[in-house]
């Protein structure tokens, strides 16, 4: 299992082996977050308190070369009175911690191999993995995640959020849709961020071979869900709240993250084509925790930027994009743009996506430069979806991204006759 693995340092081997084994296990990866990690460690600690008193477990942060002082936070943060904020006794568990920087390409996913490494080194029953930028995680975050699987047999969590309707519009435009169409399964965040799963499930994402390409960046997440799914695995959502980070605006420049998403979202589609194949249709996954309305903090979008990257694409690239996407297509963009508000349709944006996804396989282009071609008409979706929703409440937004993943859904066979057709 770890002939391949980077070797972990003399200190964590030690801190394993005087460890021995944990029932649970919470990794935190970093990098320069001073500002918010010490509320994140502290919230976990007791929230494993509270809610698995008698487990074993740890805590590991695997960093990505922080030069500010996040590892000397998470070192030396202590809770505060256990007693006090849990009311009734202390419990008998205590927490360690695991303090490590990982190795290998600079990147998320790198940091999550790293406690994947640690998580089957100590024999973890149960896991879960948390951002270290949230400012409105709680404990009982901690129980939502892991809960599931310790409890009910689930081998993996998703998070659900309540989220402004223009926070994580790639996620909104492609992620979520896309996975919902392929594998049938209406998981609403499948690159959220903060997962639960098992010890066993961990073990299983070490064994994959390209731990040098977009999986050890942005790519994880999409790779965890799509595996999780993609194997038939049992699978549950938590409801977390609201997720308060660091947003970013959608017209800023996103486009290295969406080329590590969408390349990684299409690879899993080679690799699971099986999978996929024949699937029709979605059903919902069961949620635990309690949904309920949230206040929001605003994302800001700056519509005419959105409007003249996009219009400005639409008259630049149409050379590039005749290397994998149909005239039809073609023609829909041209009048997208020349409309008084873009006004990109769902029908042809799915069709946009399987042309894609379809030159992804063929090869028509590098990756990169085809996945970095479609981020101005990823803006010009979003911006049509600001401009359908801006004057409408949250619950309508939600609405409407929900036709656009029956568009999907009904775009299925597009996929499937298109990846077919592709050498």
């Amino acid at each position: 299992m770890t002939g391949r693995l980077p070797p972990l340092s003399r200190d964590v081997g030690d801190e394993i082996g005087r460890i021995g084994a944990v029932d649970v296990l919470v990794g935190i990866p970093s990098f320069n977050n001073e500002r918010t990690i010490g509320h994140v460690v502290r919230a976990v600690v007791a929230g494993l308190a509270r809610h698995f008193p008698d487990a074993k477990a740890v805590l590991v942060n695997s960093d990505g070369g922080s030069t500010d002082r996040t590892r000397e936070i998470v070192e030396r943060t202590e809770v505060g009175n256990l007693a006090e904020i849990l009311v009734d006794a202390v419990p008998s568990g205590s927490t360690a911690k695991i303090v490590t920087p990982y190795q290998g390409i600079p990147g998320k996913g790198s940091a999550f191999r790293t406690i994947f490494r640690i998580a089957a080194e100590l024999r973890a029953k149960a896991c879960c993995v948390l951002d270290s930028d949230l400012r409105s995680i709680t404990p009982e975050w901690i129980e939502l995640l892991l809960e599931p699987v310790v409890r009910h047999g689930y081998e993996f969590v998703a998070p659900l959020y309540a989220r402004h309707r223009y926070d994580g519009t790639i996620t909104n435009t492609i992620v979520y849709p896309l996975t919902r169409a392929l594998y049938g399964k209406r998981i609403r965040q499948p690159i959220g961020g903060d997962f639960g799963f098992s010890g066993d499930l961990a073990a299983h994402f070490l064994e994959f071979e390209d731990w040098e390409g977009a999986v050890a960046q942005f790519g994880i997440d999409i790779f965890m869900t799509t595996t999780a799914l993609a194997e038939g695995r049992r699978v549950a959502q938590s409801f977390l709240g609201a997720k308060i980070h660091d947003p970013k605006d959608p017209g800023s420049d996103l486009s290295p993250m969406m080329v590590q998403v969408v390349s990684t979202l299409f690879s899993l589609m080679e690799r699971h084509e099986r999978a996929w194949r024949g699937i029709s249709g979605s059903e919902p996954v069961p949620v635990f925790g309690f949904p309920y309305a949230v206040g929001l903090e605003p994302v800001p979008v700056k519509l005419d930027r959105l409007l003249a990257q996009y219009r400005q694409a639409a008259h630049d690239l149409p050379p590039i994009w005749e290397s994998f996407l149909s005239p039809t297509s073609l023609a829909a963009i041209r009048e997208a743009a020349h409309a008084p508000a873009v006004a990109l349709g769902d029908e042809a944006w799915v069709r946009i996506i399987a042309e894609s996804a379809a030159g992804f396989h063929r090869k028509a282009l590098p990756p990169s430069t085809l996945i970095r071609s479609l981020v101005p008409l990823y803006l010009g979706k979003v911006a049509t979806f600001v401009a359908e929703t801006e004057a409408g409440s949250a619950e309508e937004a939600e609405a409407r991204l929900g036709e656009l993943a029956l568009a999907y859904e009904r775009g299925k066979s597009t996929f499937e006759t298109l990846w077919g057709s592709a050498p």
